[in-house]
């Protein structure tokens, strides 16, 4: 689109307030709100940097919604940028790092660890201690018996399982417990979860004093240590923050860190002078040679108040408001206090006192435990994609064609999320890239049609080289799981996408972060394989000099007997209990 073309869009353009949308297609490039639709679309007929210049050139049309107000202008433009994750706008990611306890919304629920609840669930949460929440959960289970099983394995089961045996759960799958009293069990856990701490340790003292009278020490001791997670779950997910602002029904504390690339804004709930929830979020910010805020709204990323005035009206637009939100400054933005004076939100800016200490605690929370994440901000830039914080790998392992297994690791923030780890055993094939489809496929086909319980990767990762990627490639095409996707291979670590290949220093966290991920998704694989291998013999059995522990050793250093025959003497004499001539003979001999 050309300077004269915006001009005439412009002129026939409305003055009155509302929100307009740069379009490539059917594609969004960018969402704005205006207080003269007419003056500020005009104002992109001069843009004011080369981003901005690119960003028009690439429209080919522009759309507008009308509004009454200024603020119903705002409310929009955020809902909008929330549905449509434009290239060119401020986008708010959530921080999914703490765990979340769920109790699914099910016929028989059953209780769950998760950073992505099913809807319907009943959540609590989120806890910052994953080992604490545990163990409450495991006794809660011990002590309530809800059920662990898949919907499948429920659906079918003709008689109770050993968790029924052993007192893990109650078997309603078969009868074992009415509908009515697995019901009032799961009430129980609600109650706990909602601060009726009685309903669990009550139980647990009385078995932990009955284990010590009958001299099951052991088993008096596990009670014990659960207790003492309980206890500590206890203090930690009830703790009063303050008794400011209890009068009212809900308060929201906004702070601020504007440590590495990305601005972060924590929020603490509190209700009741309770601390409710916890969140952290993040502010992206796209890249550009200086954009120009003016034109393209953009918070300057080094002012509290700009980034609180980008978040607010984004975070806001799709969640209940409150009755208070507090801040450690002013947040800037047109149209922000009249919205939300409008719609009943008091915003005020403590500057002492115990509203002033809950900013502070705010603020600790923004800078606590920040992440490292120059590696997945650094490698989406050089790939050219949104976002690389949740990255999936994947890898094959076998011997010699039996024994197939494949292997899908998870990374969230450049750190393992091994909940989101999966296995998969695959059919007997000598073909690497024939093995890499069907693992590829699995995940695809089970994302699609809504199978898989874990949000869609930003990235996925396969270990291998050009042929590898082209099979991953073509199972993304065959399910239309549009995803991006790199390989890399081990021998020259070099990153090789569709477009070409990459080689990165060494020195580089993003190539770091992508090493990471290709040597977990290989270690898990080959732990799986060495489960199954046992069961068939290999080319290595019929070599004088090498035994079990010796193959297992070959097959975990270079993964498959292909990668034995590939190895140098050199190379497998650096593996432990093989010499000069055992290496030799592994070498004639394959």
């Amino acid at each position: 689109m050309d300077e004269t073309t915006v001009r005439d869009r412009a002129a026939a353009l409305p003055a009155e307030p509302g929100v307009y949308q740069f379009l490539d297609g059917e594609r969004v490039l960018y969402v704005g709100k205006a207080v003269e639709l007419r003056d500020r679309v005009r104002s992109y007929a001069d843009p004011r940097s080369e981003r901005i210049r690119q960003m028009v050139a690439r429209a080919d049309d522009i759309d507008i919604a009308v509004t009454d107000t200024e603020s119903q202008a705002l409310l929009l433009e955020a809902n909008l940028i929330k549905r449509h994750r434009p290239k060119y706008n401020v986008r708010l990611k959530d921080d999914k790092s703490y765990p979340l306890v769920a109790l699914t919304d099910h016929e028989f629920p059953q209780i769950r660890i998760t950073r992505d609840p099913e809807s319907g669930s009943t959540v609590f949460g989120p806890f910052t201690s994953k080992g604490t929440v545990e163990t409450v959960c495991k006794a809660l289970r011990d002590v309530y018996g809800l059920r662990g099983c898949s919907d499948h394995k429920f659906a079918n089961r003709e008689r109770p399982c050993l968790d029924y045996d052993i007192g893990l759960c109650s078997a309603p799958c078969t009868g074992e417990i009415s509908k009515e009293g697995y019901l009032e069990d799961v009430e129980s856990i609600t109650r706990f979860f909602n601060g009726e701490t009685g309903v669990l340790t009550e139980p647990l003292s009385q078995e932990m004093e009955q284990a010590a009278q009958d001299e099951r020490f052991e088993r008096a001791a596990n009670l014990r240590d659960m207790l003492d997670a309980v206890e500590q779950f206890r203090e930690t997910s009830g703790e009063a923050v303050t008794s400011a602002g209890s009068e009212r029904r809900r308060t929201d504390v906004l702070g601020v860190s504007l440590a590495g690339r990305e601005p972060t804004v924590a929020l603490l709930r509190a209700e009741d002078g309770q601390l409710v929830d916890r969140e952290q979020h993040t502010l992206a910010v796209p890249d550009g040679d200086e954009p120009s805020e003016a034109a393209l709204d953009l918070p300057d990323p080094t002012d509290p108040g700009a980034v609180l005035g980008a978040f607010i009206p984004q975070y806001y637009a799709g969640t209940e408001l409150p009755d208070r939100i507090l801040c450690p400054e002013h947040p800037v933005g047109d149209g922000l206090d009249s919205w939300l004076a409008g719609v009943g939100v008091e915003l005020s800016v403590p500057g002492a006192g115990r509203e002033a200490t809950l900013i502070d605690l705010a603020m600790k929370n923004a800078r606590r435990q920040e992440r490292d994440r120059d590696g997945t901000t650094a490698l989406a830039a050089a790939l050219g994609i949104d976002a690389a914080d949740r990255i999936e790998g994947f890898d094959v392992s076998h011997a010699q064609g039996r024994a197939v297994v494949g292997s899908n690791v998870c990374f969230v923030d450049g750190s393992p999320d091994k909940s989101g780890y999966r296995r998969k055993k695959l059919d007997d094939e000598n073909d690497d890239y024939a093995n890499m489809r069907r693992l590829i496929e699995w995940r695809a086909e089970r994302a699609v049609e809504g199978r898989d319980d874990r949000p869609d990767p930003d990235l996925l990762l396969i270990d291998g080289g050009e042929g590898q990627l082209g099979a991953a490639r073509e199972a993304l095409d065959t399910t239309g799981w549009d995803l991006p996707a790199v390989a890399l291979a081990k021998a020259e670590e070099r990153v090789i996408t569709v477009e070409g290949s990459y080689n990165w220093d060494s020195g580089e966290e993003k190539l770091k972060l992508l090493q990471r991920v290709r040597d977990e998704a290989h270690r898990f694989a080959v732990q799986y394989h060495e489960t199954l291998r046992d069961e068939v013999s290999t080319a290595l059995d019929e070599i004088s000099g090498v035994g079990p522990e010796t193959r297992k050793r070959l097959l975990g250093r270079f993964g498959s007997v292909d990668g034995v025959r590939e190895a140098t003497v050199t190379e497998l004499r650096e593996i432990e209990g093989i010499g000069k001539r055992t290496a030799e003979q592994i070498d004639q001999q394959l």
